[in-house]
């Protein structure tokens, strides 16, 4: 006998979610702001409609059953889709407006991204923005735990789209502190008597030749021992601002810091290309198109300001013409999904 589906109330069904996502009633009651036995109540009431019982209770707190399990997931599949729907009348106003979650890494959120979110603001004051940095793992777009992302490698996943944003440069850099004591090398040779920082600490470099100082002018199969590895280039920074030793660094983290300097071995150290991500979905976004926009602006006005006699870290990576709308190398007439 199906049970009818009239016996629904969102009201219950969010109470469920909570429930299950804080792990107790007592946890799901300081969330709702209600009492423990009214929280207790309406999962008993939603129990008692289903003829079934979603958790098994004990004293450590609550687990799902089997079939508590699979409502969860209906349940919580019918907020993911209203929440969808909910953005995209969101998206058909007049303006742009509404919550819009990036998703980045942890250097380059803080260093780059982070301290422009202030202009955005006052440009899109109707868009609450949240900043979600992970550099591993990635959060997922598809599943909606962030809305928006600015990635360093191509997607090759169908259902995201990905616009090319910049081309970052990395450089070698050490504080003016170490250079004075161990000496400025003068070529690659030199940095076998150097103390070197490297991307790593357990994790997966997150590019092909990240740790390319390891074998710069040595045997591929001989590489040099790194004093330190991080898995986080914010922390590299750090250790080569207190004077441990050299590391490639992007110029957007180190800027104008007067303690380091750079130091130039004639070699291309890296660039990598910087995309921003989103779902197949979220195309129509007006959140989205007014952060692609305001972000594209950003590389735009900081490269015009930099000194032609400078290497510009936000260069194109290569000289192929590129669309100035979509960020791409192609032929004006073929498709672009920004065109």
């Amino acid at each position: 006998m199906s049970i009818p589906i009239d016996f629904v109330d969102w009201d219950r069904l969010r109470i469920f979610l909570v429930v299950v996502e804080a792990g107790s009633f007592t946890a799901a009651a300081r969330k709702l702001d209600l009492s423990q036995s009214a929280v207790s109540r309406q999962i008993g009431s939603l129990e008692s409609s289903l003829k079934i019982p979603l958790f098994y209770r004990h004293a450590r707190g609550l687990r799902l059953t089997e079939h508590g399990e699979a409502f969860y997931g209906a349940v919580r599949s019918m907020q993911d889709e209203l929440s969808k729907v909910l953005e995209q009348i969101a998206d058909a106003r007049s303006h742009a407006e509404g919550p819009l979650r990036i998703t980045t890494t942890v250097a380059f959120g803080s260093a780059w991204l982070s301290p422009r979110i202030a202009k955005f603001h006052k440009m899109y004051p109707d868009i609450s923005v949240s900043v979600l940095l992970a550099d591993s793992p990635e959060l997922d777009l598809l599943s909606r735990q962030a809305d928006v992302a600015i990635r360093f490698d191509e997607q090759t996943r169908g259902e995201l789209i990905q616009q090319r944003l910049m081309s970052i440069r990395y450089h070698l850099y050490a504080s003016k502190a170490y250079l004075a004591a161990k000496g400025v090398p003068q070529e690659a040779s030199d940095l076998d008597q150097h103390e070197l920082i490297v991307y790593g600490g357990g994790s997966e470099t997150p590019w092909k030749d990240f740790d390319r100082i390891l074998y710069l002018g040595r045997d591929a199969n001989h590489p040099r021992h790194p004093a330190l590895r991080v898995n986080n280039v914010y922390g590299m920074y750090r250790a080569v601002k207190s004077g441990l030793g050299i590391a490639a660094l992007p110029r957007y983290i180190v800027e104008d810091d007067a303690k380091l300097e750079e130091i130039d071995l004639g070699y291309e150290i890296k660039a990598f290309d910087a995309y921003i991500v989103f779902a197949e979905d979220m195309r129509g976004s007006k959140r989205i198109e007014a952060l692609r926009t305001f972000l594209m602006s950003e590389v735009d006005e900081e490269a015009a300001f930099l000194d032609d006699k400078l290497e510009n870290p936000l260069a194109q990576a290569s000289k192929v013409p590129v669309c100035l709308r979509c960020r791409h190398a192609h032929k004006p007439e073929e498709d672009c999904v920004f065109h």
